[in-house]
């Protein structure tokens, strides 16, 4: 274990950092979550839609999330319309 006092409160500090961080994550999250509701509840479209349209601004890879709809639908074509 951690004897050093310096070394314990290093640790410490380093936690109390991290957990700081941690709570501005969740800051963060809340207000994302607020806006997408205010949006979905402002103009009358679904939240997952909403959130997926923010994801995709954020990331900028709207044509990868096109691709992968695109397999999605295929597969599910494929796979449902068989049976």
């Amino acid at each position: 274990m951690i004897s050093n006092p310096e070394d314990k409160k290093k640790f410490f500090n380093a936690v109390v950092e991290a957990s700081n961080s941690m709570t501005r994550i969740e800051a963060e999250r809340d207000l994302i979550n607020e806006i997408v509701k205010q949006l979905s509840t402002d103009f009358n479209i679904n939240a997952k839609i909403v959130r997926k349209i923010v994801k995709a601004y954020h990331k900028q890879n709207l044509t990868e999330e096109q691709q992968d709809h695109e397999e999605f639908v295929e597969l599910y074509e494929e796979v449902v319309k068989t049976n």
